[in-house]
């Protein structure tokens, strides 16, 4: 069959949840809201193009109004299914994949020491640190030790994170590759099982230039635990483009095609750019500062910034698109900025589905999984998910 778009584009809002979820509480997160919280901050968002798809029909969200006549676009509030509220979990579920119990987090208690012992004796050098921290602080709290003794920083987060920051120069790339591999080996073992092993390597000779450098971060995930709607396009000849930490997420499994990007800004020019490539498939994309930067740093006034800073790159992106175009607009989890911690907050997240093609655009209400979205992609392209997947196809998009 002729699918009815020839391109997806699922644009991911990293944490941009829109309300506590029903199971909130038993997280510790009881009453968060993303999406609300930020824009109260500031008095009110201004977020006219996500608007204009419903936005406001999902939440009640400061300064954003309740348009139900938005023809070209449906929108839909999503629950999670998963027992967990990080990146992994989430973006999974998206694609079919329901993880039935969460990563392991070390934020208040640091790495076992056997775990770090064994890391020393592998790789050679003296670990240092082992707290949970800010990467950028750590860094200039511990850089210049780091330098002289040539060890490792190694902390952790409010994720499921085991984090390796080494000098590129003092230490070098590959070295810090090696003994990020390593710890990923050691992190296999389930009582270590976190998502995610990342270099962190920084420049710079003293505290006040220290600088991690982006480009040469390196990510070392575990691979999905199931079959992914990445998975069944790659398998039926269907580019899969991932954009920003994409390829990460999924350990590289059922991608196709890769481009890092650092910033919430490079991520839509990218995906801006793919609206003019000639392929068939899906453009998954993650923009990650609405998390890093301003989420986990407890920023609000900064998060709603940027959710408007998005809301124009959103309004340059549909001005391009052609009716064989789709836009999903979601997120993974959420990170209220107002919250206790630092944590990511078990919330809702907001899906915008936006085409030309569209003429009978409404509020499809609540859907009890994010896996509708990877289910919907296939069923697009004529493809049947896998018997494990999670997720039923939204047919309103795709009649």
């Amino acid at each position: 069959m002729e699918p009815k778009f020839k391109k997806i584009f699922v644009i991911v809002a990293d944490s941009a949840g829109i309300g506590a979820m029903p199971d909130a509480a038993s997280f510790g997160d009881e009453g968060c809201n993303t999406f609300a919280h930020a824009a109260a901050s500031i008095g009110g968002l201004k977020v006219p193009h996500m608007e204009a798809m419903g936005l406001g029909e999902l939440d009640g969200i400061p300064g954003v109004e309740v348009i139900k006549d938005h023809p070209q676009a449906y929108s839909i509030r999503l629950t999670e299914l998963s027992r967990g509220k990080d990146t992994m979990t989430g973006h999974w579920e998206m694609m079919g994949v329901e993880t039935l119990k969460p990563f392991i987090t070390f934020t208040d208690t640091g790495f076992p020491e056997p775990l770090i012992k064994e890391l020393e004796e592998k790789t050679g050098h003296k670990i240092i640190g082992n707290i949970a921290a800010s990467g950028t602080e750590i860094i200039k709290q511990l850089g210049e030790q780091q330098m002289k003794e040539n060890s490792l920083i190694v902390y952790t987060s409010a994720d499921s994170v085991l984090q390796i920051a080494a000098h590129e120069e003092v230490t070098g790339l590959q070295e810090l590759y090696r003994c990020c591999e390593i710890a990923r080996e050691l992190c296999m073992k389930p009582e270590y099982l976190v998502g995610r092993v990342i270099a962190r390597p920084y420049v710079g000779d003293n505290p006040s230039n220290f600088k991690r450098v982006g480009a040469d971060r390196k990510d070392y995930t575990v691979s999905p635990t199931g079959i992914t709607a990445l998975d069944i396009l790659k398998e039926n000849g269907y580019t899969v483009s991932g954009i920003g930490k994409i390829s990460d997420i999924f350990n590289a499994v059922g991608i196709t095609r890769s481009i890092h990007t650092a910033t919430n800004e490079e991520g839509m020019d990218e995906a801006i750019r793919q609206l003019d490539e000639d392929y068939t498939g899906l453009c998954f994309v993650n923009l990650v500062e609405f998390d890093s930067e301003f989420g986990h740093r407890r920023n609000p006034v900064g998060y709603a910034r940027a959710l408007e800073a998005f809301d124009k790159r959103v309004g340059e992106f549909i001005a391009k698109m052609g009716k064989d175009d789709l836009l999903l607009i979601t997120a993974d989890h959420g990170n209220d900025p107002t919250a206790h911690g630092t944590d990511h907050t078990r919330e809702k997240v907001p899906l915008l589905a936006y085409s030309p093609a569209f003429s009978d655009g409404h509020c499809l209400g609540e859907h009890a999984c994010f896996g509708v979205i990877g289910a919907t992609v296939l069923a697009n392209f004529g493809l049947k998910k896998a018997p494990s997947m999670v997720g039923e196809p939204l047919k309103d998009l795709l009649k």
